[in-house]
């Protein structure tokens, strides 16, 4: 499938082009591979390439067991703040029940609930079905197997076993980083390395990113990649990455204000970023000493939301206590609900009682109305 045919840029024949030279001849140029040009974005050519899968399927005879135990793949993860950690899975062999025991990764559990495409709760999922799955203790990563178990005693075993690999395997991956860096700088004469944490908001972005920096090569500078998860910035990655020496980089999440207090104090370098393209770009630009200045957001101060009023000449105030350190008339805001940044604007007014006034310290009440935001 080549994707992003609407653009006016496209050229289908370039791609074809590149993949005869790795030996992949598509059947328009005499091979056996079908090909099929795509719109994620709008559409086109995505019922012929149904069709094409289904031709392909009827052709290759290949068929799905559905009265077995369920197994399939985990095509994303997330952190959803009402439900909790939840996946996708394709159902790939087996039918999917609520209520199965399931392994996947180190993490082993029940299946709370099971929501289709459009976010309705169904029952089961046959072969070929994807489907969104509730009840994991924790954010898989995209790529495990999902599997469904005898038992919720015999998934919780594996789980243990697995759990145990894993500590054992990250234990073995800091303790030898230091070792590793001396030889590698003996041998490579001064070897230095770029430890980073990335945190985003789904599993497939973490390791999207994860993977690009670390195929990253840089004659004097490589970089390693230490820790990824999903969910917001918490004080245990910045605790993580003052011992380590390394930098945070977040894709479309927030840190916690603790966290941000934590990075303060001992100096962590937070950086966030909307664009998968950006993050790597940006690394290889500061290995090469070509990084451009960036403008640094300063908290300077924070105030909670206790009240709202209506004024006919300013529109929509919320009546704030300041939490800590100031706030003053023409910062820069950022109105925060739920954990997430609902609107980034400027402060048009600043008042203490009826007095219009300059700033406001850490303790006291304040009206404050933000432009363009009611």
């Amino acid at each position: 499938a080549i994707n992003k045919i609407d653009l006016p840029t496209a050229d289908s024949d370039k791609i074809k082009r590149e993949l005869a030279e790795r030996d992949v001849l598509v059947e328009e140029w005499g091979g056996k591979i079908p090909c099929v040009g795509i719109s994620a974005k709008n559409g086109d050519g995505i019922d012929q390439l149904l069709e094409v899968l289904m031709l392909e399927a009827e052709i290759l005879e290949l068929k799905a067991v559905s009265e077995k135990m369920a197994r399939g793949t985990i095509i994303e993860a997330k952190l959803d703040k009402g439900r909790g950690p939840v996946a996708t899975v394709l159902v790939q062999e087996g039918t999917l029940r609520e209520g199965d025991p399931f392994i996947t990764g180190i993490y082993s559990s029940r299946v709370r609930a099971l929501l289709n495409e459009h976010g309705e709760r169904v029952e089961i999922a046959g072969p070929s079905t994807p489907v969104q799955v509730l009840g994991f203790p924790g954010v898989p990563q995209a790529g495990d197997t999902f599997a469904v178990t005898n038992s919720e005693r015999e998934a919780k075993d594996l789980s243990q076993r697995r759990q145990l690999i894993k500590r054992e395997q990250d234990h073995r991956k800091l303790r030898s980083v230091t070792l590793s860096d001396l030889h590698d700088q003996i041998q490579q004469g001064n070897v230095q390395e770029l430890r980073v944490i990335v945190k985003g908001d789904v599993d497939g972005s973490v390791e999207a990113i994860s993977q690009e920096l670390g195929g990253i090569t840089h004659e004097e500078v490589r970089v390693n990649v230490i820790h990824n998860g999903v969910g917001a910035i918490s004080e245990s990655d910045v605790l993580l990455a003052s011992a380590s020496s390394a930098i945070i980089l977040g894709f479309h999440v927030q840190i916690d204000p603790t966290a941000r207090e934590v990075a303060q104090q001992e100096g962590v370098e937070v950086r966030s970023y909307k664009v998968i393209y950006e993050v790597v770009e940006e690394v290889r630009a500061a290995l090469s000493g070509l990084l451009a200045p960036t403008y640094e957001e300063q908290v300077v101060g924070k105030a909670e939301v206790r009240q709202v009023f209506s004024s006919s000449r300013a529109g929509t105030i919320a009546g704030c206590m300041v939490q800590n350190g100031q706030i003053a008339r023409n910062n820069q805001v950022r109105v925060v609900r739920d954990g997430e940044a609902v609107f980034t604007g400027t402060i048009v007014s600043l008042r203490r009682f009826k007095d219009d006034v300059r700033e406001v310290n850490d303790g006291f009440e304040c009206g404050i109305g933000i432009e363009g935001f009611n």
